[in-house]
């Protein structure tokens, strides 16, 4: 025995101290990781802020008008690609909150980030704490998701609801309930009650449900037969919607050819792919020069691949599809949000494969840092879709002088196939801009494009201001620019055009009366 001053210590004491010293610092290194994980997932979410106070764009209007004239009036301002769950929550909020900007936004910011904890929570099903906090962090770190985050539409609900549900079909493996088979197809349901186009994920849970349960048949048929039923009656609310939104499809997307090459921006944004090509490498590397390297992770590649690849290609490549065979265009950002969790997950997967846990911590460690440092210097990250705010602002306050009318196109491709509502453009679907941003002037409406409609709207107006001899604006974003140089070049005879300005994309021209040229006798 050993005497040191007041304190003896055995040799079984010594053993355990010396053993105890590894240990220590396995806690130490485990903290100092958890820390940085966490400081990366914080720092991901951060950036959805950056636009947080941007005005509203013309779509986030079109969220307003289905709310502004209260409860009673949102059945009848729902449209046909509008589902019936988000105006409802987005009326409850502002009867708390208010309706500035800010406000609006929150519900959809609230929604994405419970959206993040059930993707966690269902990376961790799949994965050990750390690869799912880096599936969350490539998840948030999204374009698409740092878009819909802060956007006043359903996008942020929608992908709630996929990720509840990937959540249960997950667990589901591990689970013979059928009350969780049942919470399935209410999940799945409210995922196209909350955005009809989501309604690609389905086929994937599909998928994943056949893949956690391959093994248990007889669960599997009970099971999938309560899933579909209390999908069946979920989805009864928005069958209407849904029938008249095939019925009108023609009408609501441009047309534009697809092409494979602009899926890789959504399967791999920013600089991940390259972040991931050094890391794999540097792990590669490493791992070749015969360093010691932790436990196999080569289980993970069979149901759990199955499962991320479902959901990543699956719903990305239904868009691609329709879009490729028939004239309308589903492969806007916005829709291929419902492919992110499931690309997310697969960025998991693949660093999941790395040998070196230091190695993945320094690929997220990368992966935020570039990323934040891009959106925080980028020059149009404060900018949050083109707004109409400021040329409304500035075409009321030069009209309210003498109450000149204001010719105004619509930003929506709807109005291409529709008769303008001369007498009340204020309140119809197709200017919902003018329902947050006002007008106190009079208004006529025209169509997107430069089409027979707007020709004939215009020759009328054109007609009419000549015999009055009245000055009057015109406003258009830039997909209109085309109808404006049709107004100036119709007009120059009797009017002299004034460009008051371009502002986010959208110009405003003042049309002036010439003075008649008095000939001498």
């Amino acid at each position: 025995m050993e005497m040191l001053g007041n304190l003896s210590v055995t040799p079984t004491e010594e053993s355990a101290a010396y053993h105890s010293r590894p240990r220590r610092s396995f806690m130490m290194r485990d903290r100092v990781q958890g820390s940085i994980y966490f400081v990366a997932l914080a720092l991901s979410i951060s950036v959805w802020f950056i636009a947080v106070r941007a005005p509203l764009w013309l779509d986030e209007t079109s969220s307003y008008w289905q709310i502004h004239e209260g409860f009673s009036g949102i059945l009848s301002h729902l449209g046909n690609l509008s589902t019936p769950a988000y105006p409802y929550i987005l009326w409850v909020s502002t009867r708390m909150i208010g309706t500035s900007e800010i406000a609006l936004r929150i519900p959809s910011v609230l929604a994405m980030l419970g959206a993040v904890y059930l993707l966690y929570l269902a990376a961790r099903e799949l994965f050990d704490p750390y690869i799912a906090i880096i599936a969350t962090a490539v998840f948030c770190l999204h374009p698409v998701v740092v878009f819909a985050s802060i956007d006043a539409r359903p996008y942020a609900f929608a992908v709630l609801a996929t990720n509840a549900a990937i959540l249960v079909v997950v667990r589901l493996r591990r689970n013979d309930s059928n009350w969780m088979a049942a919470l399935l197809g209410v999940l799945a349901g409210m995922i196209v009650c909350f955005h009809y186009l989501f309604a690609t994920i389905l086929p994937a849970l599909v998928v994943c449900f056949f893949a956690v349960k391959f093994l248990d048949f007889k669960n599997l048929r009970r099971q999938l037969g309560v899933a579909l039923g209390a999908f069946a009656l979920t989805l009864i609310p928005v069958i209407p919607g849904l029938l008249a939104m095939f019925r009108s499809s023609g009408t609501h997307t441009e047309k534009l050819v697809p092409k494979l090459v602009t899926l890789f921006p959504t399967l791999a944004p920013g600089w991940l792919a390259i972040i991931f090509c050094a890391a794999w490498f540097i792990d590669f590397f490493i791992a070749a020069m015969g360093t010691r390297h932790q436990h196999s992770l080569s289980d993970r590649w069979n149901w759990r691949s199955l499962i991320c690849a479902s959901l990543a290609m699956i719903p990305i490549l239904i868009l691609y599809g329709v879009s490729a065979a028939t004239p309308l265009y589903l492969l806007a950002d916005r829709h291929r949000l419902v492919a992110v969790p499931g690309i997310a997950l697969c960025w998991a997967l693949l660093v999941s494969r790395f040998h070196f846990s230091a190695i993945r911590s320094l690929f997220c460690v990368v992966l935020v840092a570039t990323t934040v440092y891009g959106l925080v210097n980028s020059p149009t990250s404060a900018r949050h879709g083109y707004t109409w705010k400021y040329a409304l602002a500035i075409a009321e306050k030069d009209a309210s002088v003498d109450r000149a009318p204001v010719l105004i196109c619509s930003g929506f491709v709807e109005s291409n196939y529709l008769v303008m509502p001369v007498d009340s453009a204020k309140e119809n679907s197709l200017f919902t801009n003018l329902s947050y941003y006002k007008l106190s002037v009079p208004v006529v409406p025209l169509p997107l494009m430069l089409n027979d409609e707007a020709i004939r709207v215009g020759s009328s107006f054109l007609q009419q201001q000549t015999q009055k001899h009245q000055r009057f604006l015109a406003v258009a974003h830039r997909n209109s620019y085309k109808t404006l140089d049709w107004l100036a070049r119709s007009a120059s005879g009797t009017y002299a055009v004034r460009k008051l300005g371009v502002f986010d994309e959208v110009e405003v021209l003042e049309f002036l009366p010439r003075i008649p040229t008095v000939t001498a006798h």
